[in-house]
């Protein structure tokens, strides 16, 4: 990979890390269903009048919308709102890792290899212990939020792969324009109609912030470099560098909301984010590519 290609991904995984944290600074005090919603009107408009509409049906850009701007950032709001530290959120956010291997091992008849099944089972314990030894950067419903979000994303990913597109940049902006209209009803089911008022009466420069942050620079700039690269290098190596948006989250948000984690939890952490790219990593492993070259030194 080339060192400036390297640095500019390095530098989306920072935002993406640090998005967290400004997810944080908007839903605490506005509903972060609205916020969400705010956060897909400003990264569909006005940059959707000047990208042509990718040529799939509606059924897929419509599905798209639900599941990425509801399923997956709607529910991750809303674990945030609900007690789950934005450091913690960032990290079991990776449980979509495992997720999306159990869609394709039910869709798609993928195989599990014994590495892949260990290191699930680390990060599976990794998540229990974080989450049993917790200093209350952790709660119940902040989990099963999360959760959602995580079986979300793969789901998002079988909405692209099934609508056949080959401009998955404009089909995420196209796809965002579905994403606002749920989240609002969702918000209205739940509180009534009257948040709308009081949202609007409460709207401040933080949640400007927040939602500008999270539509500009982490959406349509991170997104847009990410499939670039992803035209450009395999997946297999670029896949584990979004284990970095996990360090960055944790950084920020010890660094803004001074979170911190139990000792407990910084071990279990690790061994879920180890688990988890041990499930990403495709190459050999460092002990098997040596054995290789030994059999071929020997033969």
């Amino acid at each position: 990979m080339q060192g400036r290609d390297l640095l500019l991904i390095v530098s989306v995984m920072a935002i993406w890390g640090f998005n967290f944290s400004m997810i944080k600074l908007g839903v605490t005090g506005m509903d972060p269903l609205l916020i969400a919603a705010a956060r897909f009107a400003c990264a569909t408009f006005p940059i959707i009048f000047f990208i042509r509409r990718p040529k799939v049906p509606w059924r897929y850009l419509m599905g798209y919308g639900l599941l990425f701007g509801t399923g997956i950032w709607g529910m991750a709001s809303c674990a945030i709102t609900f007690g789950l530290s934005s450091g913690m959120a960032s990290v079991l956010l990776q449980l979509d890792v495992l997720t999306t291997v159990l869609v394709g091992v039910l869709l798609y008849k993928e195989i599990i290899s014994p590495r892949m099944w260990f290191g699930m089972g680390m990060a599976l314990v990794g998540l229990v212990v974080s989450i049993l030894y917790t200093n209350g950067n952790v709660t119940p419903a902040g989990v099963a939020f999360i959760l959602i979000s995580a079986i979300c994303w793969p789901l998002a990913g079988v909405m692209v792969r099934q609508s056949g597109t080959r401009s998955p940049f404009a089909f995420n902006i196209w796809g965002m324009l579905f994403a606002p209209l749920p989240l609002i009803g969702l918000s209205v089911l739940f509180n009534g109609v009257e948040v709308l008022e009081i949202t609007y009466r409460q709207w401040n420069a933080e949640a400007w912030l927040s939602v500008l942050f999270q539509a500009y620079p982490t959406t349509l700039f991170g997104y847009w470099v990410w499939n670039k690269m992803l035209l450009k290098y395999p997946m297999s190596q670029m896949a584990p560098l979004t284990l970095l948006v996990s360090v960055f989250a944790l950084a920020s948000g010890y660094l803004i909301y001074g979170e911190r984690l139990s000792a407990a939890q910084w071990l279990s952490c690790s061994a879920f984010l180890l688990g988890v790219g041990l499930v990403l990593y495709r190459g050999p492993l460092p002990g098997a590519a040596r054995t290789v070259k030994e059999q071929k030194a020997v033969s």
